[in-house]
């Protein structure tokens, strides 16, 4: 980047003038399969010395990003290691996304501390992917690493992209787009959300069967996409090599977080979070009202960086922060809590009744199912959400509510504003012909116009054999939604809804039993949603004072 563009970064994420830097290209660094990948040193001016480095490894190649955070940390006293994983921008090997990071990661680790430059203290940093490859280098690091920055990111791979058991779709396409792409194109490329692409990605995820979907996506088979639907009904057995969640807590170094309350990753970073935490080990989490990779959501990332890096890598005083930091959206205003989920957060029912109202009274007595029909030759359709691309966030849901296979529950106008933050679930009692479906499960906040807007949700795949099933053939599908940090305005009702689907967010069930790699045929689904003594389907809120 040039002195100019460096200024421009800095005055965008609210950073003052800093240092000079050099930029070392081009480093080779030697894998224990023989494998070189490449690297670029960012280091102060004069002679080497042995100081503390920060490594970031990376897909998406040295310049964009990796110029962006090496430059803006060596300008502020940071010696910062930018690597290529194997197989994009010159390395060498070929890109097996997540299953190569570990091996590949702790090799690296190795080399960086045998070099003249690095006193052995080192720290990794990093969004997204980024992230990733922390947490397939910190749990095993021998010694450890002095500290993470592991944003927008989990330490495991299956909950996230095939959330309840149905692959998330939409999300998927967009990254395959990107991996596929970002080296003919540029990295930035591949996520634009043109028209072109857009109208392009649905009609590729919209296809069957699926397996072929990365050549109309990028023009080019996409072996990333052939392992993500080719392993979809068993993806935890497939990814094992990419699955970091069994980290020991104690062992792990101090962990920053940043995250949004629409971030794919949010559920599973809380998890670790919390993990982490109730491990023992010095962790950190700021959640606000963004997406994944959110502009708004830059400063953030930036500053605690630099901060947590100038606390555990330079000995800059002590953090003196609260471990969580929350956005209250539609309060407008940020909380600190010592840990998650909240202490003071209170689990609330709501439950749904036969009339298409939702309460806190626990239905009395028998009363009649609620029903619709599933089709995956038109399936629900996707409305907001934790989206890679637009539309995400908060959507007017009333064009969906209104089809015929989506059933809604209503609550009262509420008397004064209803702040809700912390962990949110559900228990569904359903019934459909075969044992077969998905439950799609959304959490709305209705405004006194009408408008109903998402504010949380979540996708069960129903497997036969695998869910605990009754006589009459009714499953009781026990469900994490999203957590959320949000205030219902008074005058504002909520609302749950039920559906079979929200395509293309997610894949469509093709009804038939079939692989989802390889469906071509559709079969509908009959739904029953119980709501009577015997099934009391509820959600479960957590109401904060």
């Amino acid at each position: 980047m040039t002195a100019l563009t460096e200024r421009l970064v800095d005055r965008r994420l609210g950073f003052g003038d800093a240092g000079p830097y050099v930029r070392e290209r081009d480093l080779r660094v030697p894998l224990s399969d023989g494998v070189v990948l490449l690297a670029d040193l960012y280091r102060a001016p004069g002679p080497l010395r042995p100081r503390p480095t920060v490594l970031m490894r990376t897909p998406y190649g040295r310049d964009g990003l990796g110029s962006i955070i090496g430059s803006l940390l060596a300008r502020r006293g940071f010696q910062v290691l930018v690597q290529s994983t194997r197989g994009t921008f010159g390395s060498g090997g070929q890109f097996r996304p997540f299953l190569h990071e570990s091996a590949d990661g702790l090799d690296t680790l190795a080399w960086v501390r045998a070099q003249d430059w690095c006193d052995g203290q080192v720290s990794m940093v990093g969004p997204s992917y980024v992230g990733h490859t922390q947490w397939a280098v910190a749990p095993y690091a021998d010694p450890g690493l002095r500290s993470m920055n592991a944003d927008i990111t989990a330490s495991e791979f299956t909950s996230t992209f095939y959330p309840g058991g149905a692959p998330g779709l939409l999300n998927l396409a967009t990254w395959v787009n990107q991996i596929g792409r970002q080296e003919r194109l540029g990295a930035v490329t591949g996520f634009l959300a043109t028209p072109v692409f857009s109208r392009r990605k649905r009609r590729a995820v919209a296809a069957q069967p699926l397996q072929a979907a990365d050549v109309a996506l990028t023009g080019a088979p996409v072996m990333f996409w052939r392992d993500f639907v080719e392993h979809a009904e068993s993806p935890r057995e497939f990814w094992a090599p990419a699955e970091h969640d069994g980290f020991d807590a104690a062992a792990m170094p101090p962990v920053c977080m940043v995250t949004g309350w629409w971030d794919l990753f949010l559920d599973r970073q809380l998890v670790d979070f919390t993990a982490l935490q109730r491990g023992g080990a010095t962790a950190r989490i700021t959640i606000g009202p963004w997406t994944h990779g959110d502009r708004g959501s830059l400063p953030t990332i930036a500053h605690e960086m630099v901060h947590w890096l100038g606390v555990h890598l330079h000995g800059d005083g002590h953090d003196g922060r609260a471990p969580v930091r929350v956005y209250v959206q539609h309060a407008d205003r940020w909380t600190d809590l010592p840990c998650w989920p909240p202490p003071e957060a209170r689990p609330t029912e709501w439950y749904l009744d036969a009339g298409g109202g939702l309460g806190p009274d626990r239905p009395a007595g028998a009363a009649e199912p609620s029903g619709f029909v599933y089709d995956p030759d038109d399936p629900t359709p996707t409305v907001g959400g934790p989206m890679l691309q637009p539309p995400s966030k908060q959507h007017d849901n009333r064009a969906v509510e209104a089809r015929p296979d989506v059933c809604v529950w209503t609550g009262p106008a509420l008397e004064s504003d209803l702040d809700l933050l912390g962990p949110v679930s559900a228990v569904v009692y359903v019934r459909t012909g075969s044992g077969i479906g998905d439950v799609f499960v959304r959490l709305c906040d209705v405004a006194p116009d009408g408008r109903s807007e998402n504010v949380t949700d979540a996708m069960h795949r129903l497997v036969p054999g695998r869910e605990a099933t009754a006589p009459d053939g009714t499953t009781v599908v026990r469900m994490t939604l999203s957590p959320t940090g949000y205030r219902v305005r008074a005058g504002h009702r909520l609302r749950v809804q039920v559906a079979g689907a929200a395509f293309p967010r997610f894949a469509r069930n093709p009804g038939t039993g079939e692989r989802t790699a390889t469906a071509v045929h559709g079969a509908p689904i009959r739904y029953e949603v119980l709501h009577d003594s015997e099934h009391p389907s509820h959600v479960v809120l957590p109401h904060h004072p």
